[in-house]
């Protein structure tokens, strides 16, 4: 276990998903059913294959053969002999459910709580299908719109007075006195009747808007995809962001947000812990919900490459599971790994590239766009050499 591995991976076929988009990152033909998520680790709901002597292997499997070959010494001692991210490419060509994750101490006691009561680890109404927190950090591959954390109390304040100033007075007050929970608590619990009066408020309000802006556009946009759905009027109270292709989010614990269009790269913590709050005909636990969130006002920062050397750039990371890197590799830039490295996979998104290592003998793997390769911390320094971009997906050292 000491050289790179290429992944066989799996696709997510969410109803949200494209058509095209991760099939013409993977030079594949156009689908019939929408392809959501591609899946590059070692989930056991999902993970991926590498060839082992002629067989493919699940990697959660040769994990559990080969930990320290495979994570290094540090980091399967500190994550129990288990991979602590999960790589994914996210193809939203419709909004994603308004959602938060939960800390690590809130995954463990919810994940127990659940399975004490019996319910069923596949049950459409379990929350927590595993002990693990989830922060996550998304990158655009191409021009990425969300939502993303409780946006300052005055701009939701003038936004609601503007959109829904008769159905949200009481709401509007409730913001004014600096309380967000019991803003976004009400909102939830009001009556199906009710919500249908504030989100019939709000879209004739955006389509008076004699110059739409964004915010009215998606108000319009999320009406058409769930009319009885409060989540309708987030754009109101949630920062709507756009990212330029290359640039990033984090997501930590407990910040309520959705993906509504695009196509990008997402890392996380190796969980798949969601609390959904609206724009989904998945199941909703308001109250657990509300549990779990952070109350509190935000901004959009924007996360940009920091370089470490000639083609590499490092997202600044907050999580203890993950780092993302960028790599880009050209005639005149050979990118050469460090010797001291955790367990990495590399996706490559562009071009074409040869990742030369020394396994006893020097040896090459040809990479084009849309392959993936795990190189594991056994593994000695390689080179990628030709003219391509990765994501490289690796744990802090």
């Amino acid at each position: 276990m000491n050289k790179p591995l290429i992944l066989k991976n799996t696709i997510q076929k969410y109803a949200w998903g494209s058509h095209i988009a991760i099939q013409q990152l993977t030079d594949t033909a156009p689908s019939e059913e929408p392809w959501a998520e591609l899946w590059m680790g070692a989930h056991p709901k999902s993970p991926s294959k590498v060839q082992i002597d002629g067989q493919w292997v699940s990697l959660d499997e040769l994990i559990h053969r080969f930990p320290k070959k495979i994570l290094g010494e540090k980091t399967a001692k500190k994550f129990n002999n288990t991979l602590p991210y999960l790589l994914k490419v996210l193809a939203a060509e419709q909004p994603l459910s308004i959602q938060a994750h939960p800390n690590a101490a809130q995954a463990q006691t919810g994940f127990n709580r659940e399975a004490d009561a019996g319910l069923d680890i596949n049950a459409p109404t379990r929350n927590y299908k595993d002990r693990s927190h989830k922060p996550e950090c998304i990158c655009a591959l191409t021009p990425f719109t969300g939502l993303k954390g409780f946006r300052k109390i005055d701009s939701a304040v003038d936004l609601l007075a503007c959109y829904c100033p008769k159905t949200m007075s009481e709401g509007i007050k409730a913001l004014k006195n600096k309380n967000l929970k019991i803003f976004f608590q009400s909102l939830m619990e009001l009556p199906q009747s009710q919500k249908k009066t504030v989100i019939q408020e709000a879209i004739e309000n955006s389509k008076k808007q004699i110059a739409p802006d964004i915010t009215s556009e998606w108000i319009l946009k999320l009406y058409q995809q769930y009319p009885n759905d409060i989540g309708v009027i987030s754009p109101l109270f949630l920062n709507l962001f756009c990212l330029e292709p290359g640039q990033a989010l984090f997501l930590p614990a407990g910040e309520l947000h959705a993906y509504l269009y695009g196509l990008g790269i997402e890392l996380m913590a190796n969980s798949d812990n969601v609390l959904r709050g609206g724009l989904t005909p998945k199941h909703v636990d308001g109250p657990e919900l509300l549990n779990i969130l952070n109350f509190a006002e935000s901004e959009i920062d924007i996360l940009l490459p920091e370089s470490v050397s000639d083609c590499e750039g490092t997202y600044p990371g907050v999580a203890e599971e993950f780092d993302l890197s960028v790599i880009q590799v050209s005639d005149s830039r050979t990118y050469v790994s460090p010797k001291n490295r955790s367990v990495e996979i590399l996706l490559c998104t562009r071009g074409n590239a040869d990742l030369s290592y020394d396994s006893g003998t020097v040896k090459s793997i040809h990479i084009k766009k849309g392959d993936s390769v795990l190189i594991p911390a056994a593994a000695n320094v390689y080179q990628l050499n030709g003219k391509a971009a990765f994501y490289k997906a690796s744990v802090p050292v």
